[in-house]
Formats: C-alpha cells, sequence, structure tokens
C-alpha cells in the first residue's frame, strides 16, 4: 500500500470511528432522563449530589395532590424521602407521609420558611404544602441532613435550568444508560489516536517494508 492510499485508508477509518461514536452518545443519551419541563433541565446547583436514591426527576404534573414518603431506603438505612426530586404544576399540594420507618424525621424548607416541627417516627403522620411560585423548591430532614436525606419540586416552568452545552458531572447510571454504552466514546478515542499515531509514524518514517516495491 503506498503512502497516500494509507492516508485515504487512515481517514476513513478515523471519520467511521467518530460516527459511531456520535450514534452511540446519542442513543445514550436518548436512554437517559427524558423530563425535563418547560426550562429544561433543573439546576439543583449539587442540592441532590449526595442523595443516594436520586436517579431522575420524576414527572407529576397534572395533578392537583401528590404524595412524598418520608422514610424510605436510601442513604444507608431509610433516610430518604420517595421520590426525592418531583416535577408539579403551580399550585401543586405536596403531602409528606411517614412510613415510620429510619427513626424521627421532618421536613423543612432550605431556607427555613417552612416546617413540619420537631421530628417524629409515628407512621402515618402528614405534613402538606402547597406550592404557588414556580421554581425548584428544596427541603431536608434536619436530623439526617449530613448523610443526604433532601429533596426538592420543580414547580411550573419556569425554574433554573442547566445551559445546553454545560459540563455538569453525572453519574451515567443515575441517568438510566446503560453503562456499556459509554464504552463507545472511549473506544472511538482509542481508535482516532491509534490511526492519528500510524499515520504520523508513517510521514516521518516513510512507507513501511510491505508497502515498498511501487511509486508513490
Amino acid at each position: 500500500m503506498h503512502r497516500r492510499e494509507f492516508l485515504r485508508s487512515a481517514g476513513t477509518v478515523a471519520g467511521g470511528t467518530a460516527a459511531a461514536g456520535a450514534a452511540g452518545s446519542a442513543a445514550a443519551a436518548e436512554d437517559g432522563d427524558g423530563g425535563g419541563g418547560g426550562g429544561g433541565q433543573p439546576d439543583y446547583g449539587g442540592w441532590l449530589s449526595d442523595v443516594g436514591n436520586f436517579s431522575a426527576t420524576e414527572d407529576y404534573r397534572g395533578q392537583d395532590e401528590v404524595t412524598v414518603e418520608v422514610g424510605v431506603e436510601g442513604n444507608g438505612d431509610y433516610w430518604a424521602f420517595g421520590p426525592p426530586a418531583m416535577y408539579v404544576d403551580t399550585g401543586t399540594t405536596v403531602i409528606w407521609e411517614w412510613t415510620g420507618q429510619g427513626g424521627g424525621h421532618n421536613v423543612v424548607g432550605e431556607n427555613d420558611d417552612y416546617s413540619s416541627g420537631p421530628s417524629t417516627g409515628e407512621a402515618g403522620t402528614t405534613f402538606e404544602r402547597t406550592f404557588d411560585e414556580a421554581g425548584i423548591h428544596k427541603y431536608y430532614c434536619d436530623p439526617h441532613l449530613s448523610v443526604g436525606m433532601k429533596g426538592a419540586v420543580v414547580v411550573g416552568d419556569d425554574y433554573p435550568s442547566v445551559s445546553a452545552g454545560a459540563s455538569t458531572p453525572v453519574n451515567p447510571e443515575h441517568m438510566g444508560v446503560p453503562i456499556q454504552a459509554h464504552y463507545v466514546g472511549i473506544a472511538t478515542v482509542l481508535g482516532i489516536s491509534a490511526s492519528l499515531a500510524f499515520t504520523f509514524y508513517l510521514l516521518k518514517y516513510g512507507e513501511t517494508p510491505h508497502s515498498k516495491g511501487g511509486s508513490d
């Protein structure tokens, strides 16, 4: 094979590898959390980064009342809200209901603007709040804040969202993307790197022993 022919082949291989990588990335994104509300993917500002049972923002729009369980399995014990994050319409009433698991819990707004009161472990206890203001409303359990017992209610369509192209560290498995899909990206980088390295070698040192014997 002559040098010019090799360069054409290397370019074809690199292009094909990149195309495969792009297709794999598109498939991975399609398999991820498709929700996002009118404002796009909510920007929680790291609020849910240590919440063990958070995987996606559940969509409860269209419902007048939504129930959140207090004391579901997560964060090493029954120290989690279920679900920890949700979309709701403006004017929706959220009802927190205690499961009786994980000891005493309470519900406190991030800015202490509302609270269910002292912590309790009694099953069937309820606390409710109607969200009339659009935005991301964050809350936590005071006794278990340090272990990640936190939640968020995304109200309406006007809320902070992750801008397009922003780089936000995300656990692929939390997005519901099969981890194998991300191997495509690694294979793409390795394939292109190998092609470029071989091309550089050929340009620097000339034709390989197998390609000699003809004119360029």
